[in-house]
């Protein structure tokens, strides 16, 4: 399930950082039953030793934005929307009832008023599907130096282990919803690939202190069910309740493949 957020400012604008990840997460949070939130923040979804929150949110996606490069600011003016998805829908049950009864939060300390609440029609896909990421799409591996110092190598949309591991991460993330009694589909056949992605598109963006490197951009998905679903709703990649992974569909069948 997906919503999306109207917010507008009383005073006609909204100033964030930079990098703002942290303060869109916290304003979802603050905003859900504080028992959810608890659970959601401290369990969760667990598979082995990993734990997997299964929500995601977008950037934030306003037509009219100024970037202040020396005070490492951007400023949304006018009506800025916010997609938020989960696979649980009581979470964004709880996140929209508190919206509606209080009509505004928090963001940066300043009052956002929420203007509407969507809920977005489900997508199916059958086959490939042509999809934009609505925020950076991450995927890494731990790796070891010569001196046993831990380093964090985040892979690009080119490398073959990008697509791979997104599948890896994915497979992980159904056996943690659905449990390892579920019959899930063999992923034979699934991939992920750019098609209109350059440099550009790369996004290096500071969480609490951790830098972290994903990509935007056009991608052609093709995933089975229900696969496709926890992907669309709970994002693709890692680190999805940071503000990493949601994806839209763009439209179905396959993309012309990129030139260069």
């Amino acid at each position: 399930m997906r919503i999306c957020l109207k917010l507008e400012s009383p005073a006609g604008s909204i100033t964030m950082p930079v990098h703002y990840n942290h303060l869109v997460q916290a304003m979802i949070y603050r905003s859900l039953d504080e028992a959810l939130a608890r659970w959601l923040h401290e369990e969760g979804f667990h598979y082995g030793k990993r734990r997997f929150k299964l929500f995601t949110f977008s950037r934030l996606l306003s037509r009219q934005r100024r970037m202040d490069f020396k005070g490492r600011t951007i400023t949304f003016t006018g009506p800025v929307l916010l997609k938020v998805g989960a696979m649980e829908t009581d979470i964004l049950e709880s996140l929209a009832v508190y919206l509606v009864r209080f009509g505004e939060a928090q963001l940066n300390g300043q009052t956002c008023r929420f203007t509407s609440v969507e809920v977005e029609m489900p997508v199916e896909a059958e086959g490939p599907v042509l999809v934009r990421a609505l925020s950076p799409i991450t995927i890494y591996s731990t790796l070891f130096d010569a001196a046993g110092k831990k380093k964090t190598y985040y892979y690009n949309p080119w490398e073959g282990e990008f697509s791979q591991k997104i599948l890896e991460n994915l497979h992980r993330k159904a056996l943690a919803y659905y449990g390892e009694d579920e019959k899930l589909p063999p992923l034979d056949g699934a991939y992920i690939k750019p098609v209109r992605v350059s440099k550009r598109n790369e996004a290096i963006i500071n969480f609490k202190g951790f830098w972290i490197k994903g990509w935007t951009g056009l991608y052609e998905l093709n995933l089975p069910e229900p696969y496709f679903t926890l992907a669309y709703n709970a994002g693709l990649g890692s680190k999805n309740s940071q503000g990493f992974g949601m994806v839209e569909v763009v439209k179905t069948g396959k993309a012309p493949v990129q030139k260069g």
